[in-house]
């Protein structure tokens, strides 16, 4: 056999083995809603994504309890195994965080541990598209603060501190230690907020309780997808057009589907952009199912004096 006949046939036999190998990892790609359960019973909600870098390499992004979106630099896979290691985050611990999961009927079946060592399992699946067809037609607009108290309105631990009160026509957090989350829950919307915030604090809203738009005094810092006006750990803003501390902001939210656009303080910054997935500290991770509006408090005060939204029909 002539060396250019060989040439030719091993470099069929590579291409049918690169082939092979897209073929048996294919499953895995895509976006996944995961529900992780730890030793103790305790679940959280928590997210992945597996994509394709170059021929055959799989590489990703996971978002844990709490933080943001971290990319994963490879994904190893294996006999219908796949593994991957994360560095920590905000997590206590001093060793990477390694994860195992297959496939199984659809769904991603797995186990990795927390930041004591203690086994922690999870399930997925795979993350609706969120597509939506035609203009919307929007409805009523209602109140979600009455300007009076509480009411549609609990603490998202009730066994946990309660600083939130209700002062000259405001919800103020006068004590961080709690978020706050609307007895309703919506699909489509916009979202209409008029909030204000002393020096260095940090708060946030969550769109359908999921997806959080970042409130933190970053006056005058550069737009960065974890400051404010940014959908934290996913989408940065055009600009930072927020205000100095102590200050009264208003941002306007219009979730459609996936697809956010954000106006704070009158600058678009944020024009019709796909969410990818959950960000860090969100309720749970059915993307498919309507959500309340949560305020973050376990961080900083802040107040609002305004929660306008109106549900697309």
């Amino acid at each position: 056999m002539s060396f250019t006949r060989l040439g030719i046939v091993l470099s069929i036999l590579l291409l049918g083995r690169v082939a092979s190998a897209a073929e048996n990892t294919a499953p895995l790609v895509g976006r996944w809603d995961l529900t992780m359960k730890g030793s103790d019973g305790s679940e959280f909600p928590s997210w992945l994504e597996v994509t394709v870098s170059g021929r055959t390499t799989l590489v990703g992004a996971f978002v844990g309890q709490f933080g943001s979106a971290r990319p994963i630099s490879k994904i190893e896979y294996d006999n219908g195994v796949a593994q991957f290691t994360i560095p920590p985050q905000w997590e206590r611990r001093s060793d990477d965080q390694r994860f195992t999961f297959k496939l199984e009927g659809g769904q991603i079946k797995g186990e990795t541990t927390d930041e004591k060592g203690h086994r922690v399992t999870f399930e997925g699946r795979r993350a609706p598209a969120l597509k939506r067809k035609g203009e919307p037609a929007w409805g009523q607009t209602i109140e979600l603060f009455n300007g009076n108290d509480l009411t549609g309105w609990h603490a998202r631990n009730t066994g946990a501190k309660h600083g939130w009160v209700v002062r000259d026509g405001s919800i103020v957090n006068e004590s961080p230690g709690n978020d706050l989350v609307t007895d309703n829950r919506f699909n489509d919307f916009k979202l209409h907020a008029e909030f204000r915030y002393p020096k260095g604090s940090n708060s946030g809203i969550y769109l359908r309780g999921r997806y959080e738009l970042q409130i933190e005094d970053n006056y005058g810092d550069d737009p960065e997808s974890h400051k404010i006006g940014g959908v934290y750990g996913f989408l940065t803003p055009s600009r930072n057009a927020s205000k100095p501390a102590g200050e009264w902001q208003t941002v306007d939210v219009t979730l459609i589907g996936r697809e956010v656009t954000v106006i704070l303080n009158g600058e678009r910054v944020i024009d019709r952009q796909s969410i990818p997935g959950i960000t860090g500290g969100a309720l749970e991770s059915d993307e498919g199912a309507p959500g309340p509006i949560m305020i973050q408090g376990d961080h900083g005060k802040v107040e609002f004096r305004k929660l306008t939204l109106t549900e697309r029909k």
